[in-house]
């Protein structure tokens, strides 16, 4: 693809022009994560500014036709967002993918981390009775939990907590914001299929 410029491409038939903005929304769908401007204009071999001017048109046209996206800029990148209006059925969503996506224990082992964090695997096993090696893993690999430091301790244990994407999965902006385990238990339906009881009261102790 040759090189283009703003003035160029209005010189351009519009189809040219929607060709680009269609490629922009594909890199931004399949990134997941904010994107600069400037590594799209490499892939797309064409000017920053261009690219910036096509986002701006689409930014316009997602407002326009109320589309349920949106386009969010952070530093010079960007990234695709859902409406903050339509959050609650995302979210609805996301807690139900989350659940059918986790094995009991994996779910188990998430609930123990995000209000007991940071955690030791040690803890975690004390909690459920089992050891939870896999589940943790799993949850790992699924970038909802990651490694945040050692304990103080023989041995150096490591410490686990929940990540920025455990926060987006549950539609929280920080920690501060977690509700109490009893409203996540009634979003996610009957609590005795989610956690045993034993494993509820651990969690709950201060």
């Amino acid at each position: 693809m040759r090189k283009l410029n703003m003035n160029q491409i209005e010189m351009e038939q519009y189809p040219v022009k929607d060709r680009f903005i269609s490629v922009i929304e594909s890199l931004l769908f399949v990134s997941g994560e904010p994107l600069k401007a400037k590594d799209m204009a490499n892939i797309l071999e064409c000017d920053t500014k261009f690219i910036k001017s096509l986002i701006e048109d689409m930014k316009k046209l997602y407002r326009e036709e109320n589309r349920g996206i949106i386009i969010i800029e952070t530093e010079d990148s960007y990234q695709l967002a859902t409406k903050k209006e339509n959050s609650e059925f995302v979210q609805k969503l996301l807690k139900t993918n989350v659940r059918q996506s986790l094995s009991q224990a994996a779910l188990e082992t998430l609930a123990i981390i995000a209000y007991k964090q940071p955690i030791t695997r040690i803890d975690i096993d004390e909690i459920r009775g089992v050891k939870s090696d896999r589940a943790i893993q799993t949850l790992l690999e699924k970038g909802l939990t990651k490694e945040c430091g050692r304990l103080d301790m023989p041995g150096r244990p490591i410490l686990y907590g929940t990540t920025e994407e455990f926060l987006k999965y549950f539609g929280l902006e920080s920690l501060n914001q977690m509700p109490s385990l009893e409203d996540v238990l009634k979003d996610f339906g009957d609590k005795d299929e989610l956690l045993e009881e034993n494993i509820i009261k651990e969690i709950e102790k201060k």
